[in-house]
């Protein structure tokens, strides 16, 4: 049985004079998913929805996905308000029909989870005793089928410092968990606005890059900026046991941002 999930990330829709850019970023990447054929299963965007948390950008979000024709489902960033991101979908596909910020849907070939790893007032991430207990409810509940897990911050270092000093601070307790499960497929996060893969927990990391703009390489330990690189998003296959990650383009160029 195939599957196949696309995975975008890190719109930071916003309201006023700067909405314009990351609206178009995301609508043009979901309209390149619509190109894909066959089309994919569903969508997730993990995180960092819009820039505030304020109702009035997840107002201009449902306006931007909510005629959207494919299953999509959202997942909470540190930039969200889970409670304001509730008032707005709760109940809806969006959320799974759930009327909280982790949830799980099942699809006939995988399973979906999302995980809400928002801290109020921190960029930081954290999961909690509560919801890996739940996670771990739902893994074993079809340990026939593969299970995607999405969340917003990485639960390992990726080796950019500054962003490292704010990823997921109970990850190795979500490895620990991950690793007693034979059927989880992909580990799906953002919060980097790059493109980076990793093992971990007897699976595959993947986060995906902004549909707005991407960080720097700052492997130095300064501070990354954000560059209008090319934007993407990534393409999760499944068949049977056996997944495969491709990276899609959607923007083609970029601003100069160096010379020699």
């Amino acid at each position: 049985m195939t599957a196949s999930v696309a995975h975008i990330s890190d719109p930071h829709i916003t309201t006023g004079p700067l909405a314009g850019p990351p609206a178009e970023g995301l609508y043009r990447a979901l309209g390149r998913v619509l190109t894909l054929a066959p089309r994919p299963d569903c969508v997730v965007i993990t995180g960092d929805l819009v820039e505030r948390g304020d109702p009035e950008e997840y107002r201009a979000l449902r306006e931007v996905i909510g005629r959207f024709p494919l299953p999509l489902h959202v997942v909470a960033g540190n930039h969200d308000d889970p409670g304001t991101l509730l008032e707005e979908f709760g109940g809806t596909r969006f959320l799974g029909g759930a009327a909280r910020t982790h949830y799980a849907v099942d699809f006939p070939a995988f399973t979906l989870m999302a995980l809400d790893t928002a801290v109020p007032g921190s960029p930081g991430g954290h999961l909690g005793a509560a919801q890996l207990e739940w996670l771990d409810g739902v893994l074993a509940r079809r340990p026939e089928r593969p299970a995607v897990v999405c969340l917003h911050h990485p639960p390992i270092a990726v080796g950019i410092p500054f962003l490292d000093g704010m990823r997921l601070d109970d990850g190795e307790d979500l490895a620990v968990l991950l690793a007693r499960h034979g059927n989880v497929a992909r580990v799906l996060a953002g919060h980097v606005h790059r493109p980076v893969t990793a093992a971990f927990a007897g699976s595959t990391l993947c986060s995906a890059p902004s549909t707005h703009l991407q960080s720097g390489l700052a492997l130095d330990g300064g501070v990354p900026d954000y560059l209008p690189e090319p934007t993407s998003f990534l393409l999760h296959l499944g068949s049977g046991p056996s997944w495969v990650t491709h990276t899609i383009p959607v923007s083609h160029a970029a601003a100069p941002i160096a010379c020699y």
